[in-house]
Parts: structure tokens; sequence; C-alpha cells
């Protein structure tokens, strides 16, 4: 369980990786230290060594003559061979004594051998069990002492010497040393490791909060964020992009309930209308004009669901984009006169003038779908309008993109109610005229027609000023 942990196995690698580097320094240091006591001990033993050399050599058996003293004649040349062996009352001086003669056991002491293994002296605080004869040229530990012995050639046959001293002082250094350096390299692995534990707890919280909030939302709680202090961070950037999902998610499934809030309402008003007339009807007998009346009621009511059920379908396809948009060219002029043609009678019915300024736009895109757009817009502008009233079309290039426009001068939509105009099921009654039966999902469907083109659609109104539509499409040159 423990090795399925991110923290753990981040604690596990960095604290396995912290040891090796700390016992790598605290083996490189416990040695350099050895090795300065180990260069500091040789270098004591070469000094004591000298000195004792010094103290062994003795004055030449005769003394030096000038250059212009010269040997008797009758006197026979003097015998300067050197002796069998150095004399046997040779006695060091008083720096070697003063050197070596020392009452502590860990001071330096010497020993002279003769090749044969005879002794011929040795310091006073040589250790007592020192007998056996050392072997020239090495350096040996005995015991807690070290020695070194060396052959010395001189004016008399060769001999030996060794110097030794005891190194309990620096053994007591080495383990001292040691003893710090693991102190030291516990103390620094204890202290990275809660460093490191420190660090990977506050590199993981944002995984544990976004898991958390996520647990939250999968329950039904949509409003949950999740918290991001470090924004900059990788995580911090996870959470602000997780964050963001969430709101989209948010008012996606706000709108979807509203959605079918809105779809279940409309829907129930044609049933119920069909029901009621049905059930009034089925009570008594009644004549054949009352049953026409009844049936053109009913139809009128599923007409109306019809539409409905066409439109919300049409929405769903172009949110799921399984309606792929055809692209062709085509005058947006011409299309929008083809619309005005369509439309001119409903005008006709309440005395609404049309002005038309259709200059050429040519664009791209399904035709029919477009045509769909203008003449909802059309349709409204004359449905939201006033008797006499007057309502402006006009197309035109501008900014590489194919413009459309349509206005009116009725009521106009309140300033409250411009940001919701094209949510579908949404009715601004109160500024404008009744909806009469009108579901709201015209503008809708003219929002997602034109954003599947990659266009834009907008609308701006004053109160009393009338409503200005405005379509925007990607331009499209000639050939």
């Amino acid at each position: 369980m423990i090795l399925k942990s991110i923290k753990w196995r981040l604690q596990i690698w960095y604290g396995v990786f912290l040891a090796l580097v700390l016992l790598a320094f605290g083996s490189t240091s416990y040695q350099l230290e050895r090795d300065r006591q180990h260069r500091q001990i040789v270098d004591d033993f070469d000094s004591h060594l000298r000195t004792v050399l010094d103290s062994m050599r003795t004055p030449p058996p005769f003394p030096e003559r000038g250059p212009d003293e010269q040997m008797p004649e009758d006197q026979p040349p003097p015998d300067r061979r050197p002796p069998a062996r150095p004399p046997r009352g040779l006695h060091p001086s008083p720096r070697t004594t003063q050197l070596f003669n020392e009452s502590a056991a860990t001071g330096f002491y010497y020993v002279i051998w003769f090749p044969d293994g005879e002794e011929l002296m040795r310091s006073t605080n040589t250790p007592p069990d020192f007998t056996a004869p050392p072997r020239p040229g090495v350096e040996q530990m005995r015991g807690s002492f070290r020695e070194f012995a060396t052959p010395v050639p001189g004016p008399h046959p060769e001999f030996v010497i060794l110097v030794g001293r005891s190194i309990v002082p620096e053994l007591k250094e080495l383990h001292r040393a040691a003893l710090k350096l693991a102190a030291l390299g516990l103390y620094l692995l204890l202290l990275g490791l809660a460093g490191g534990w420190w660090i990977a707890g506050r590199a993981i919280r944002p995984i544990k909060d976004i898991s958390a909030t996520a647990v939250k939302i999968s329950a039904g709680d949509l409003s949950q964020r999740i918290s991001a202090d470090e924004t900059e961070s990788e995580l911090g950037q996870l959470a602000a992009v997780l964050n963001a999902t969430f709101v989209r998610l948010e008012a996606a499934f706000a709108r979807q309930q509203q959605f079918t809030s809105d779809a279940a309402h409309e829907l129930r008003t044609p049933v119920s209308v069909i029901l009621t007339q049905t059930q009034s009807t089925l009570t008594r007998e009644r004549s054949a004009a009352e049953y026409r009346d009844t049936l053109e009621s009913c139809q009128r009511a599923a007409q109306r669901m019809r539409r409905l059920i066409e439109s919300l379908l049409a929405l769903a396809r172009l949110d799921a984009g399984q309606e792929p948009v055809a692209r062709a060219p085509f005058d947006l002029a011409g299309t929008a006169k083809d619309c005005l043609e369509m439309i001119r009678p409903l005008a006709d019915e309440r005395r609404i003038k049309i002005v038309a300024e259709l200059n050429s736009a040519p664009c791209g895109g399904d035709a029919d779908r477009v045509t769909l757009v203008i003449t909802n817009l059309l349709t409204n502008a004359i449905h939201y309008n006033r008797d006499g009233g007057e309502v402006r079309i006009a197309t035109r290039l501008e900014n590489g993109a194919a413009v459309l426009t349509v206005s009116d001068n009725g009521p106009g939509i309140a300033a409250e109610h411009l940001p919701h105009i094209f949510d579908r099921f949404y009715r601004a009654d109160a500024a404008r005229t009744s909806s009469q039966g009108r579901a709201g999902l015209g503008l809708a469907i003219c929002k997602a027609i034109v954003e599947a083109h990659g266009g834009t659609i907008g609308g701006a109104s004053q109160p009393g000023g009338g409503a200005t539509f405005t379509v925007r499409l990607p331009a499209e040159n000639p050939r």
C-alpha cells in the first residue's frame, strides 16, 4: 500500500539518495582525516629518525690535517678502516634523550639493532614487551603501536634503527571524528527526510484537493472548486484548468436543466390542450361543427408540438455536430433578398415597411441554414414591431466579413434582457409583445447556426428605440 502512494515513493527515493550522498561524504571525510593523521605520524617518524641518526654520528678516528702539514716519513700511514662494529659505549645526545626519554606511554621510542640481532641500545620509554627484531624497511603495527625500522649504512657495519610510538590518541581522535560524522549525517538525514516529507506533502496537496473536489462534484455538488495557492506551479496550472472546466461544466448542467425544464413546460401546454379538448368532447354527444372545432384545436396544438420538437432536434444536432455545415460559396445579399420576398406578406398584414440595402457580400457555408437565420430575424422584427412600423435589412463587406443587419423600430429590449436573448426558451415578455405561443428557440437556433459557420451574432437595443441584430460570417472571395 505504501509503495502505491506517490508521496511515499518520492520520500523513499529521496531518502535513499540522500543517505547514499551522506554516506559518501562521511566516508570521504573520514578517509581524509585518517590520511592526514597518517601523514602527520610519518612526518613525526622522519623527524625523530633523523634525530637518532644525527646522534649516532661519531667524529672521524683521526684528526684531519691541513694542506701544508705533511706526514713524517718514518711514521706509517694511519689505518682508516672502520672498526668491526660501533663502540659499545655509544650514548645518545642530550637532544635525543630529551625527545625519547619520556615518561608518557604515548611518546616516541627507538631501538638500535645489529644485523645479527644483537641490540645496541634502546630508549628508556621503549615498551617492556618489545623483544622481536624488526624487519627493516617495513612500517608495521604491533597492537596500538606503529613502528618503522630502516637499515642505516655508515662508516661502521650496517645496523638497524627502529622508531615507534603509540597511536592511541590518534585512534581516539579518529573514533571521535567518526562519531561526529555519523551524528552529523544522521541529523542531516532526518532533517532532509523531514524537509522532503514537507515538500512532497505540499507538492501532492493539490492532487488530494483535486480528488476530493472531483468526489464532491461526482456526488452532484457542481459548485465545488479546487483551492490553488501556487498558481505558477504545474499542479497549480492544472488546478486552474480544472476549475475553469468545472465552471463550464456547472454552467452546461445549469443550461441543460433549464432547457429540460423549459422543454417539458412547452410540451406540457399543447399536450394539456389536446387532452382537455378530447376529454371535454367525449363527455357527451356533440354536433359535427363542435367535433370539427375540437379537431382543429387539437391540430393547432399538435403543430405547435411538432415545431417545438423540430426545433429541439435541430439544436441537438447542431450541438452534437451531427450535421456538418456544407461549404459552398453564396452571396449573402441574394439569400437575404429571397428571405425578404418570402416574409413580405407578413409585413403587409401589419402595414410594416421594409427598407432593404443589399450590397454584394460573398461568403461560404450552407445557404439553406443561413436562410433560416435571416428568416427568423425578419420574422422577429415583424412580430415584435408596432403596426405601421419599419424594418431595415442591409448586407455589406466589412473587415473581411460578410455582415447582415436587421433592425426594427419597435419597443426595443430592456438592458437586463439583452444578455439572455440567445438563451433557449428565453422570452423578454415584459419588454416586448406577447410571445403568442412562441417557444423562444428562434434566436438560439440562429446563434447555433452562425457559430457552426465560424461567425458571430449579436443584438443591441434601447427601450423604445427598436432592436438591431448583426450577423458576421467569414467572407469568401468570388471566383
